[in-house]
């Protein structure tokens, strides 16, 4: 099932540009925001970043995609510029799911691909069970779609996300934010996450920061740190799986997610089963870390335009997007 990725072409996204606008659109709590690539009227393909990142992170993936395609990338709320949640409400992965479907809904969307990274991609595979009419293709990248958790450790998982909420209200959530120079953000970024190479951190310390008298905050809600109370067993996500109806691309990273963090022996296989009701699977792997979309955009950008050009939207069995 699970190949390396030899003898493609290559691209060069240093020489790559393309138009681009910010997305806005209103939600019941203030507003969620995004990148908007292409023509009004192109192929809809939405991309949903992971865990604490943002829209950034697909800045220099994007440019070496299809020109005449839309993609608009979005910064889940709590990210990036986007509105965090109301107060003593959790981030979970229902209520992305629920940001997605509003943001599809003000798009005018009726069937689209959605690329997601690690936590995106988990979105994306519940979104699209839930919604398989909407959803052509969906491409995972370094991800199987799901992080699945022990059954015997649900509970603690709930009963820990709801202690720490308690906690935060009760003293973090009057703290003010730490103000660094750009230098100094840059460097905490890149701690944070040493994979990312200083030209990717600053890709995503453009959305996610903002600029305060003294310097920049940075953006993101503290409360995306807790723990998600909304987590799956692996039998609850191969049965969400197994309602996906669209064709399905994983794209793994020899040096990624799973390198870092081990899964039980058998899980990878029994997700990779879950999928076997989608129109097509295929897996494949490629030479990068867990943000190689990022920082090697050209290993992964002739995978998902070769996947998604197999089978065009317009051809028979395949709707086509309401713009």
């Amino acid at each position: 099932m699970n190949r390396i990725l030899k003898g493609v072409r290559t691209f060069s996204a240093a020489t790559m540009t393309r138009a681009v606008s910010e997305f806005r659109t209103p939600v019941p709590w203030g507003e969620v925001r995004g990148r908007d690539w292409g023509p009004k009227d192109g192929r809809p393909v939405l991309c949903i970043h992971g865990w604490a990142d943002n829209a950034g992170t697909f800045n220099t993936l994007i440019p070496l995609l299809p020109q005449d395609w839309r993609f608009v990338a979005v910064d889940l709320p709590g990210h990036g510029l986007s509105s965090p949640r109301p107060p003593g409400v959790f981030y979970t992965f229902p209520s992305y799911v629920a940001d997605v479907r509003r943001i599809v809904q003000a798009l005018q969307w009726e069937r689209f691909t959605i690329i997601g990274h690690s936590m995106g991609a988990n979105v994306a595979t519940v979104f699209s069970a839930l919604f398989p009419e909407m959803v052509e293709a969906v491409v995972l990248l370094d991800s199987y779609g799901s992080m699945p958790t022990e059954s015997k450790n649900l509970v603690k998982n709930l009963r820990n996300g709801v202690e720490e909420m308690i906690e935060y209200e009760r003293n973090g959530n009057g703290k003010k934010e730490k103000i660094y120079t750009r230098e100094k953000a840059l460097e905490r970024l890149m701690a944070a996450n040493p994979v990312l190479t200083e030209h990717s951190a600053q890709n995503l310390l453009e959305r996610g920061s903002i600029e305060v008298e003294g310097g920049l905050v940075f953006s993101r809600d503290f409360r995306i740190n807790l723990t998600n109370i909304s987590r799956f067993s692996l039998e609850q996500s191969v049965a969400i799986f197994s309602q996906i109806q669209a064709r399905v691309l994983i794209v793994l990273a020899e040096n990624g997610l799973y390198k870092t963090y081990s899964i039980p022996e058998g899980y990878a296989e029994a997700l990779e089963k879950g999928f076997e009701n989608t129109r097509q699977f295929k897996e494949v792997t490629v030479s990068g870390d867990h943000h190689v979309h990022l920082n090697n955009p050209e290993n992964v950008a002739p995978v998902i335009i070769e996947f998604l050009q197999s089978v065009g939207p317009e051809e028979p069995g395949n709707a086509t997007a309401k713009l």
